[in-house]
């Protein structure tokens, strides 16, 4: 385990990040379902409830976040069930810590705030060597987590905000060395062992089971021969796409567009200027600005008198000391780059001018205009596919609720078919076999949601075959389907599965022979330990397994090394039997563990770590957290295979 930790320190530190400070934004979305599935409750905290919608809004935004920050992410990864489920316990959190931070009143000062981004190194990052923020990238920054600036700031003070819920135990949580050290001597312990095993497969040979014998498997054992129910299906989604799809503009209003914004669809004006500041912060006194204020003045008389000299003067003079240097070169900017009184002075100047004294709050610049930069004028044609499409977007959005309206009704009032919906909304009738309860490994799209496939197998849809309802299965996405076959589960025929039933029979009598005889072996050997085999012997401990299964090792690690040799056995189910030998206990040398200070810091971390899911479990009690859909089940039935 060390050594995972060891080797990926930075994802358990994303992972820990991830549980202690969640940055999930509840985003409203349309809901379209005529039962109003959308608002149906998935949790509540504190009797507030948190909507199906919600769910799949914060589920839609972290997904896009992910796949933009891996775009080779498996998208399989993110639709499945564990996955959505993840999401959802995230929106619990945050609304148990929000819960908790509001009641507690821990507010995030704007001071607190502004010191929090300024020491952020993606915010640094984004500074211009004047040391003023580059506003343009800032608002790239924030559109690509899904907000305006005002949303991204937004998020960070409720972040701040929650962090307090939990920072007294982040802080306070401490581990004595000799604890640390008690744990960490266990886990690094190491034993000396050997493996003997009885493999199953080396039985098969001998096991002969007669006709008899495997049609009465067969009838003890039918629930392993199940065909699973399926049904063949009709569907039409309804999205976005399909909607933009449908519409057409007219060429004069593609022409008016271009007409009225061709300028800044062909980029934004950049302007270069100089400046010269004299320091005069808002906080300092009035007879401090005030003779800044003169000391500026005078420099503007000189540089006017030889505008020439700027960069000399702003050498001399300029308290910038990001751009003084540089001759008070700010190099190019475009709007929303300063603030608000620098930009409306270079804004409104003509190249070569120098302005009158500006203030701002960090005090009083003269500025020059050095440079105008004009973005290359776009012709129609060039930007005739762009403007097509985000006037196609945009009407399609503002249409997508009428025309869903249309979709929910119909595939209501006409619940025969489908083709009338798809006819009237031009949609693509499609059609799925052998399509059952649950997602298919490797199903996508509709086909993957599991509550359009709860919808399909509701005893509406298939005992009166009617259409389901329009069901939301992504942002501006509804899909309706109808079961045009059904066939229910049962129990495969005996000549449908002769085979797998000798297969299982053997492999069940095999492993049953495999156990029976290591059991045998374990107790001759236990009393007599110079008539077992020699094997190889492994040097093993939970940071070195040297490839030992699971349930090998932990065995061999929780035998009782009160007399050596110590003997253990262990079933391995279908695998057969192992026996294991340990032969000697090697204790942790801390002085040969050059990493003893790192795993004692690691160690106190995970503590931490344990401590802060200790008090959010307090706090889900407190609040009385309800998860009201089931957490998906991961595994495999080991009986059944």
């Amino acid at each position: 385990m060390f050594d995972m930790v060891r080797k990926h320190t930075k994802i358990l530190m994303g992972v820990m990040f991830l549980l202690i400070i969640p940055s999930f934004v509840l985003l409203g979305v349309d809901g379209y379902n005529r039962s109003g599935q959308s608002e149906k409750a998935v949790a509540r905290v504190a009797g507030h409830d948190i909507t199906q919608s919600q769910w799949d809004a914060a589920h839609q935004v972290q997904s896009d976040r992910l796949r933009a920050a891996s775009p080779n992410l498996d998208a399989r990864l993110l639709d499945s069930p564990e996955a959505r489920y993840a999401t959802l316990q995230q929106l619990v959190r945050q609304r148990v810590l929000a819960t908790v931070a509001q009641d507690a009143k821990l507010l995030t000062s704007d001071a607190r705030l502004a010191r929090f981004l300024q020491e952020d190194p993606s915010i640094a990052s984004l500074r211009k060597p004047d040391g003023k923020l580059d506003m343009d990238r800032y608002r790239q920054l924030a559109a690509s987590q899904g907000f305006t600036p005002q949303g991204f700031e937004n998020s960070v003070r409720q972040d701040i905000s929650l962090q307090q819920v939990e920072a007294g135990l982040q802080v306070s949580a401490l581990v004595s060395p000799s604890v640390a050290d008690l744990s960490l001597n266990a886990f690094f312990e190491k034993r000396a062992v050997e493996v003997i095993r009885f493999q199953a497969a080396d039985y098969a040979a001998k096991v002969k089971p007669s006709d008899d014998a495997l049609l009465a498997f067969y009838k003890s054992n039918q629930a392993l021969f199940q065909a699973p129910e399926q049904a063949n299906i009709e569907y039409v989604v309804l999205d976005l796409e399909q909607v933009k799809n449908a519409i057409q503009i007219p060429e004069a209003d593609l022409k008016s567009f271009y007409d009225q914004n061709a300028d800044r669809l062909s980029g934004t004006q950049e302007r270069r200027a100089s400046h010269i500041l004299i320091n005069a912060p808002k906080s300092a006194s009035e007879a401090d600005r005030q003779k800044a204020k003169v000391r500026a003045q005078a420099v503007l008389q000189e540089v006017r008198a030889a505008p020439e000299s700027f960069a000399q003067v702003a050498k001399k003079n300029s308290q910038d000391t990001g751009s003084a240097a540089n001759g008070g070169d700010l190099d190019y900017f475009g709007r929303g780059a300063m603030v608000k009184p620098f930009e409306d002075a270079v804004f409104a100047m003509k190249k070569g001018d120098i302005s009158e004294v500006v203030e701002s709050d960090f005090g009083y610049h003269v500025i020059t205009l050095t440079d105008i930069k004009l973005p290359k004028h776009k012709t129609f044609e060039e930007l005739r596919p762009s403007i097509e499409a985000d006037l196609k977007t945009q009407q399609a959005r503002r249409k997508f609720a009428e025309v869903a309206e249309q979709f929910t009704n119909m595939v209501y009032e006409q619940s025969d078919s489908l083709k009338p919906v798809a006819e009237k909304l031009k949609l693509k009738l499609q059609s799925a076999d052998r399509v059952g309860r649950k997602p298919a490994p490797g199903s996508a799209g509709v086909l993957a949601s599991e509550k359009f496939l709860s919808a399909l197998f509701s005893s509406d849809a298939l005992e009166k075959k009617h259409n389901t309802a329009a069901v939301e299965t992504g942002s501006n996405q509804l899909v309706a389907g109808r079961v045009v076959k059904y066939k229910p589960a049962h129990t495969l025929s005996m000549q449908e599965v002769q085979t797998q039933v000798r297969e299982r029979m053997v492999a069940k009598a095999a492993a049953e022979m495999a156990g029976k005889d290591g059991a045998a072996k374990l107790a001759q050997w236990s009393a007599a330990p110079e008539q077992a085999p020699k094997g190889v012997e492994l040097l093993v401990s939970r940071d070195q397994r040297e490839k030992l299964e699971t349930e090998l090792l932990n065995a061999a690690l929780r035998a009782d090394t009160k007399k050596l040799p110590a003997w253990v056995g262990v079933d391995l189910s279908a695998g057969g039997y192992a026996v294991i030998r340990v032969n000697k206990v090697v204790a942790r040398n801390e002085a040969e563990q050059a990493s003893a200070k790192t795993d004692r810091e690691q160690y106190t971390q995970m503590w931490t770590a344990a401590e802060v899911q200790a008090y959010f479990t307090l706090l889900r009690n407190q609040l009385k957290v309800e998860m009201l859909v089931p957490e998906p089940k991961l595994g495999f039935d080991r009986s059944a295979g």
